[in-house]
């Protein structure tokens, strides 16, 4: 069973146009069929982690903007073992093609574990 980084996630206002900016300073492509709303770099080229951005309609106050999304096979197990050691469960998600959950971490910091 492995847990593997596959996103370092970022809300945001316009996904495309954050997006850029980082494809320009990392030298590499904004995925295709970016748009305001949802966008990565380093998806289709198989870089790790991937940089996804998502638009938020109000960067909350309080909430990370920024934070890790882990991926595994055995996603809903590493959920599990989360909670256990502390995590708290925000809620479940089907988004975008992707499945995962969100939790907060024992000092509250959101992070994701999804569907590899």
């Amino acid at each position: 069973m492995t847990l593997a980084l596959g996103n370092v996630t970022f809300d945001c206002g316009n996904a495309n146009a954050l997006a850029e900016f980082y494809a320009q300073l990392l030298d590499r492509p904004v995925d295709p069929e970016a748009s305001a709303f949802f966008a990565t770099v380093g998806q289709t080229s198989g870089a790790s982690p991937v940089l996804m951005f998502i638009q938020v309609p109000d960067k909350t106050p309080g909430k990370n903007v920024v934070h890790l999304d882990f991926h595994s096979v055995q996603w809903r197990d590493y959920v599990e073992r989360a909670i256990s050691l502390g995590a708290k469960h925000v809620g479940d998600f089907d988004e975008y093609g992707q499945q995962w959950v969100t939790l907060a971490d024992p000092e509250g910091n959101l992070f994701d574990i999804g569907k590899e």
